[in-house]
């Protein structure tokens, strides 16, 4: 996380609910003194407290549970210096990330059908479409698939938010940045333009 905190002024609730629309993320442990990482789809309990996913059963995280970290990540772009409108001024890069610290646990596998269950419907709820369902396999399907993979849970216990939308400028600069950076280099700029526009205000945590 950013250091300054003039970019930390999202608190707990904004946060999670950043995390959860999100969906999708990095869950990093410590194995054998290595960083390991996975990239994972998951759900966030009504609570913020938990959160449910699943790993690969050939993952070595699986075999290493504790403590862990789970990235998630939003709108990124680059900054020029020229778009502020004033002198001085250096190359950065603005972005929106949280993280959520907490104990990572491996669930019995009677935890996983209900899981996928919760992860289908949280995806599939708003498409332009009939919802899918694990109804629409068959049981010999369904067991193929869960002898793949394994449900394990995150308990929370910190989260940290980043909302880096050059709030240290000036808010004219700002906002001449915001309009320019939809032409320039990185990710979602219309939603980063969107988010300088109208940054976290000190909501604490």
């Amino acid at each position: 996380m950013h250091p300054n905190p003039t970019f930390r002024k999202s608190g707990r609730a904004q946060n999670l609910h950043f995390a959860r629309t999100r969906g999708f993320g990095t869950l990093s442990v410590a194995v054998a003194g290595e960083v390991v990482s996975a990239h994972v789809p998951f759900v966030v309990d009504d609570a913020g407290a938990v959160v449910g996913l699943h790993l690969a059963r050939s993952n070595p995280i699986l075999r290493h549970p504790g403590r862990a970290v789970l990235m998630v990540t939003g709108a990124d772009g680059y900054i020029s210096p020229d778009w502020y409108g004033a002198p001085e001024q250096v190359p950065t890069w603005n972005y929106i990330a949280v993280h959520l610290r907490g104990e990572l646990s491996v669930l019995d596998p009677s935890e996983l059908r209900p899981h996928l269950r919760q992860l289908s419907a949280r995806f599939e709820r708003g498409l332009d479409k009939p919802e899918w369902t694990l109804d629409k396999m068959s049981e010999v399907s369904i067991l193929r698939m869960e002898r793949m993979i394994v449900p394990v849970r995150l308990i929370i216990d910190d989260v940290q938010g980043t909302w880096k939308l050059s709030q240290n400028k000036g808010e004219a600069q700002r906002l001449r940045a915001a309009d320019a950076v939809q032409s320039g280099h990185g990710q979602e700029l219309h939603a980063l333009a969107d988010a300088m526009r109208n940054p976290p205000e000190n909501q604490g945590e």
